[in-house]
């Protein structure tokens, strides 16, 4: 079953979040929370912090415009995930890992976490090569 909450609060970008139901549990801090407004569209929140016994106070990665007090909303259990290795080439991605470049949906089943520790500096690359990020820059 899955764990799931209402939506008591939205002030902007801000929504707080009740797990007061039978069989629901506080979910982590950076734990990815989804909910679906009326007309369809998810909504991807990330928990920010704990509110006490069963609210948690989240930031939408989307505009809130359309949310309303009481929509269900479902914990993930993990974080937000982005896709990764070869597939990612010459595509365009949201914050969230979403593909919005209207090709087609990514495989998102090995996503990785936003949230990585940094690597230890022993393990930093220092060669002269040019990085392809295939980001373009214009300099104006």
């Amino acid at each position: 079953m899955a764990n799931t909450g209402k939506i008591s609060q939205i002030i902007g970008p801000v929504v707080d979040v009740a797990f007061d139901q039978e069989g629901s549990s506080l979910p982590k801090i950076y734990n990815s929370l989804h909910v679906t407004k009326d007309d369809g569209s998810k909504v991807v929140l990330e928990v920010q912090s704990h509110l006490g016994q069963n609210t948690v106070r989240a930031i939408s990665m989307d505009s809130t415009e359309g949310l309303v007090r009481g929509a269900v909303v479902t914990d993930t259990g993990d974080a937000i995930l982005v896709p990764t290795g070869d597939g990612l080439k010459g595509r365009l991605l949201n914050v969230v890992g979403d593909a919005i470049d209207g090709i087609g949906a990514l495989d998102n089943s090995k996503g990785r976490s936003i949230h990585q520790e940094a690597p230890a500096y022993e393990n930093l690359s220092t060669s002269a090569e040019p990085l392809f990020t295939g980001i373009k820059v214009i300099d104006l």
